[in-house]
């Protein structure tokens, strides 16, 4: 989801192109479905700085969780999940500079 793919250039460089390359497929298991549309959905929402992005913007959670008609009680049970998926978003993000 955050990581840069190879250039056009250096597909080519392989006697590759894009059509190459399968999609990617990433089960997601049920427990963490909530968890998955409402991180998805923040996609917009990340804080940067001069060194790029530095986690979301947590202001926009419950705005964003009430349109996906996921309870105030339910966001306080998958917020360590989505700090979890953040980091991890984070790491990737940085790890593509």
């Amino acid at each position: 989801m955050y990581e840069r793919g190879p250039s056009d250039a250096d597909l080519a460089a392989l006697g590759m192109s894009r059509a190459d390359i399968p999609g990617e497929e990433c089960e997601v298991l049920p427990d963490n479905w909530r968890t998955f549309i409402l991180f998805n959905a923040l996609s917009t929402q990340w804080r940067s700085g001069m060194g790029g992005p530095t986690g979301l913007d947590y202001t926009s959670i419950r705005d964003v969780a009430r349109y996906l008609s996921i309870k105030k009680k339910q966001i306080a049970e998958i917020f360590h999940d989505l700090q979890v998926m953040e980091a991890e978003a984070l790491l990737v993000m940085s790890e593509s500079k």
